[in-house]
């Protein structure tokens, strides 16, 4: 019986939470990324041009890293349930908000307002997992939460395209539809949220008591057996060289994403496609970067996990984005960002388990907040440089240059640190557990 307590344990973990925090992230998302689609008629009826445009979309990273590190640690003072709650309130206002935005300012102001209203949510989810399970499955927990990434950019595909074609319905124009229609659904599953969301695992009423038991001495037996002493004080988590190593690590890994997702319908709407039928083009690379996401997390548990589960991807991605600028016409182009995509993507739920390797408590909500606020930078530099490039050399797909650039130092970095060159101690890749429970005989 006892046997059988683990696996039970963490399926019902599972059946119980991820699909909220999924939801949670994928509304997350696409009202972040609503501002790629609204860009298509906003920036021209406000008379922004794509840097103006670009920056004010950028401003969303400034304001989240700013406030992500201190978001963290509220989380870890006051809980998940009502931090998450106030998150989710907050951001979906600003969002209907951003649909009646009538001037570059208030875009400014607004998009801050919104990184800084949804700073913490991310890294917030990464922390809490800590708290549920064991360092052998974090990793395809990650990579099953970061599927909401995709699947919300599928849906903000599909959306985008339709929402815009609203235009003048009740007479509001397409791009307003875009912010109001995604602001919504993040207010009405609040209060959802507040009722329904434990705060750890001994607060679940769906646990019993042996399976409370069962988790809290798992982690703590870890904790125990870890060869790193793990910081808890928050401060000396984001001070420590490995955290600020790391960051360093994933800066490349955003700045691709935010710079390929941001780009992808403007590449599209090149091919003289209507708004309905980008929308549906750009369903086809965010279905290929949930399959990623799903499946390199398992075969890293599976052959065990190493430094090329992180930089393989990013160096394929960046030979996609190059290609994607030499090859003629739209098809193959296409073809390459829809490569690209995935593999952009691919290798983050891997980095994302080497954090709680050496991070225990508040320093663990301070350290990956600080890695993923420092990281998202990259989507500020992203949705600056990407459009400023794009003005000044007028091609839709020149700007993939950059974003490919990026993720080649990545690559390189993470090669370099986690093959310990440079005598920085972080916890060697392939000493992952494997996730897998064992089999039952």
């Amino acid at each position: 019986m006892t046997e059988d307590v683990g696996p039970a344990t963490l399926r019902r973990i599972t059946a119980r939470l991820m699909p909220l925090f999924c939801l949670m992230y994928l509304i997350a998302y696409i009202d972040r990324q609503n501002v790629s689609y609204a860009k298509l008629q906003m920036a021209d009826a406000l008379g922004m041009s794509e840097a103006v445009y670009g920056l004010g979309a950028g401003l969303f990273f400034i304001g989240y890293f700013l406030f992500e590190a201190p978001a963290n640690l509220v989380l870890a003072k006051v809980g998940a349930r009502v931090w998450f709650t106030r998150i989710m309130a907050t951001w979906g206002l600003i969002t209907i908000g951003l649909g009646f935005t009538d001037s570059p300012a208030m875009f400014y102001i607004l998009r801050f307002l919104l990184g800084a209203a949804e700073a913490g949510f991310f890294p917030g989810v990464l922390y809490v997992l800590t708290l549920w399970y064991p360092q052998s499955h974090r990793g395809r927990m990650i990579g099953a939460f970061m599927i909401a990434s995709a699947v919300a950019n599928a849906v903000g595909a599909l959306i985008g395209g339709a929402l815009l074609d609203l235009d003048g319905l009740l007479g509001l124009a397409g791009w307003q539809w875009v912010f109001i229609a995604t602001g919504i659904p993040a207010v009405a599953l609040a209060p959802y949220v507040l009722l329904r969301l434990p705060n750890g695992p001994d607060q679940a009423p769906w646990l019993t008591a042996g399976q409370k038991a069962w988790i809290a001495g798992t982690l703590q037996a870890e904790a125990d057996a870890s060869p790193e002493p793990g910081h808890a004080s928050a401060w000396r988590a984001m001070l420590d060289r490995r955290v600020l190593l790391l960051a360093l690590m994933y800066v490349g890994f955003p700045l691709a994403a935010y710079g390929l997702s941001y780009w992808l319908p403007t590449v599209v709407q090149g091919f003289g496609v209507s708004n309905t039928v980008n929308g549906l083009l750009n369903v086809i690379p965010w279905i290929l970067v949930g399959l990623a996401l799903w499946w390199l997390p398992r075969h890293a548990a599976r052959v065990g996990a190493s430094a090329w589960h992180i930089a393989g991807p990013a160096l394929v991605g960046a030979a996609c984005l190059v290609l994607s600028v030499l090859v003629p016409g739209p098809v193959a182009q296409f073809t390459l960002l829809c490569i690209a995509a995935p593999a952009i993507f691919a290798a983050q739920p891997v980095f994302w388990s080497l954090p709680p390797m050496f991070l225990r408590g508040a320093g663990a909500a301070a350290g990956i907040a600080a890695i993923n606020s420092i990281g998202n930078l990259g989507g500020f530099v992203a949705q600056s440089v990407v459009p400023a490039i794009k003005q000044a050399t007028g091609s839709d797909i020149l700007p993939m240059l950059f974003p490919a650039l990026c993720l080649n130092i990545a690559a390189g970095l993470v090669l370099l640190v986690l093959n310990g060159r440079n005598g920085i101690a972080l916890p060697a890749l392939r000493t992952l557990p494997s996730p897998r429970p064992a089999r039952r005989r």
